[in-house]
């Protein structure tokens, strides 16, 4: 692209890694299926889907923007679309108005309760783009983050909370331990340049290898509330056999790295916790679809 271009839909695509969608959205549907007993009307599905990607396209933009100056002195990230002119602060700033306004927008349509949480909702997704600056806590802030999504989903259907909404406050501790922990594990590329420029993360703190560990410990975390998650909607043994392939794909992923080996980092990053988000939410539709226990 040439200087002065007019970014187009690839390039804001890019700039906020859309694929990455992949992470929490499935989790976010898996419960609202299950909410719903796999019948949610498509005004739920569609306001749900256009939530979830609105408010992480909003998050992305900001942290772009944010971390501009950071991500131009760091060789890893200096390629991306802000450090090198694809993309206009102020227009990655619109977008982030833009994607933030849909976001409350479709909460407002699917219940008055989802509106006035998405307002706080909103503001934790952005704050989560300074906080490196302060606490190594940046991992499970993240984590939270993508974890509110199948809570809020839930709570889409019902419109209101009730003794149903602890089966995805479950999941959702789920996936913010997966998720906290796959994000200390990609960190560890960034160690000696956090550590240099005074940023905080769990590697900057513990090195690598300490940093695998507590990643470790976090995805033994994570599988716990699957497991647990599927027992208390419940789902069956085809959703639970989804859990024990996560493991398979959380062991892999961590045999793939080693403190002084990240070269396989975006297989470990990308290709493992997509397979595992996907696969549970397959998994959980198998079960939901063609074994479903009676409620």
């Amino acid at each position: 692209m040439t200087a002065g271009t007019t970014p187009g839909v690839r390039e804001f695509a890019s700039l906020v890694k859309l694929s990455h969608s992949v992470f929490a959205l499935p989790f976010a549907l898996l419960s609202l299926l299950c909410a719903t007993a796999g019948a949610p009307s498509f005004s739920l599905l569609a306001l749900v889907v256009l939530a979830v990607v609105a408010a992480r396209t909003a998050a992305m933009a900001y942290n772009r923007v944010v971390d501009r100056e950071i991500d131009a002195k760091n060789p890893r990230t200096a390629g991306r679309e802000i450090p090198r002119g694809v993309v206009r602060p102020a227009a990655a700033l619109l977008l982030v108005a833009a994607a933030g306004a849909i976001f409350l927008l479709a909460c407002w349509l699917l219940a008055p309760i989802c509106f006035w949480l998405g307002l706080p909702t909103l503001a934790w997704l952005l704050l989560y783009s300074h906080l490196k600056r302060f606490s190594a806590l940046c991992h499970w802030w993240l984590g939270i983050a993508l974890g509110i999504s199948p809570v809020a989903a839930w709570l889409a259907a019902d419109g209101a909370f009730s003794v149903r909404t602890w089966a995805p406050a479950v999941l959702g501790m789920g996936v913010a331990f997966w998720v906290a922990g796959f994000d200390i594990l990609y960190s560890c590329q960034d160690e000696e340049f956090d550590r240099a420029n005074g940023l905080h993360s769990i590697p900057a703190r513990f090195g690598a290898r300490g940093a695998m560990w507590v990643s470790r410990a976090l995805h033994l975390l994570a599988l716990g509330c699957f497991a647990w998650f599927g027992a208390m909607v419940p789902l069956g043994f085809v959703y639970q056999a989804g859990v024990v392939l996560s493991a398979g794909l959380m062991v892999w992923q961590h045999r793939l790295l080693r403190p002084d080996d990240l070269s396989r980092i975006q297989t470990a990053f990308f290709t493992a916790n997509g397979t595992i988000a996907i696969g549970m939410f397959a998994a959980g539709c198998i079960d939901l679809y063609l074994f479903a226990l009676p409620r």
